[in-house]
């Protein structure tokens, strides 16, 4: 039988710098006081710098030591994006561990500022764009990695070409799943391309399984209002394991060094939603080559990013 990981098991992250999206709450809160507890910097990317500094104040109390970098980084506004990317390679030289987290899960259709449907849009396209624009400092950064938090939900998720944003048919767990199913299609084919470029990154895709955080609450909320959210709550105690549990295969998937890129970590315990993490097989569509190689281009011409993978040289 496989050993329980636990947090514990992180090695020494000194010297290391990890961004972290959605830093502020949640798995990307848990996540980020992990990383800091074992001696990394933390940009933390959050959408609300406030709601980062007071995550980055309650961190600090539990690690006091912690060092952390909160910054604006709105990944439904790609001019955001860019900024905080600019910001960020004008300040740091490496970048060790790149965790796209942030996320939002089934509510009702909106548009990002740039005119995606929302989830699509922060969920996938905003943290390809992000690690689009970070790839030079990632490809430069010695044994570097990207982990893309996806969710089971992938697994009923299907990539609509014909109606990507959902402009003509909109159901939020269908567009929450695609966006899900997006995240590790993308995931798979970063490690690939980066492989072939001879790159020494990886990429690695995670889920948390069923963790108790606000993002169910928010869904439930979006959905049913005071009402949604109580009977997400009620759901989270009776079913739902800690978000400290959910955020260990995000640290696993960063951390461990029997990763070597294109895996899928997750909860090995009942249905895949809670226990200890391993390393597990994802949906038959998320394989799919075709599908992934066809969202990327698209995904490039939506954000206007596209990826150039060069092996750095280094300066005499």
């Amino acid at each position: 039988m496989t050993a329980r990981w636990t947090e514990q098991d992180m090695p020494s992250l000194d010297g290391r710098i990890v961004v972290v999206t959605g830093a502020n709450s949640g798995l990307g809160y848990e996540g980020t006081r992990a990383f800091a507890a074992t001696g990394a910097t933390v940009v933390m990317a959050c959408r609300s710098t406030d709601r980062g500094e007071q995550a980055a104040a309650e961190i600090r109390r539990q690690v006091p030591d912690a060092d952390l970098d909160v910054r604006e980084c709105d990944l439904g506004d790609l001019s955001s994006v860019a900024a905080f990317a600019d910001s960020f390679t004008s300040d740091y030289d490496d970048l060790h561990v790149l965790c796209n987290n942030a996320g939002v899960m089934a509510l009702p259709r909106g548009e990002t500022t740039d005119g995606f449907e929302q989830q699509f849009g922060i969920n996938h396209l905003g943290h390809f764009a992000l690690t689009g624009h970070l790839l030079g400092t990632l490809a430069a950064t010695d044994g570097a990695r990207v982990v893309t938090q996806s969710s089971g939900a992938h697994e009923q998720g299907r990539i609509d070409f014909e109606d990507l944003q959902h402009e003509q048919s909109y159901g939020k767990w269908e567009a929450y799943s695609q966006s899900k199913l997006a995240n590790v299609l993308f995931g798979y084919e970063l490690d690939r391309r980066a492989e072939e470029a001879g790159l020494g990154l990886t990429s690695v895709v995670c889920h948390p399984g069923y963790a108790d955080t606000d993002l169910q609450r928010r869904a439930g909320e979006a959905g049913g209002g005071a009402i949604g959210a109580a009977v997400m709550q009620v759901a989270n105690v009776v079913l739902a394991q800690s978000q400290e549990q959910g955020t260990l295969p995000m640290l696993y998937a960063a951390t461990h060094e029997g990763i070597s890129g294109g895996e899928y970590v997750g909860p090995g315990g009942f249905m895949n939603m809670r226990g200890s993490p391993t390393v597990q097989d994802s949906s038959n569509r998320s394989y799919n080559r075709a599908t992934a190689t066809r969202l990327w281009e698209v995904s490039e011409d939506l954000t206007g990013v596209e990826y150039e993978f060069e092996v750095p040289v280094a300066a005499d």
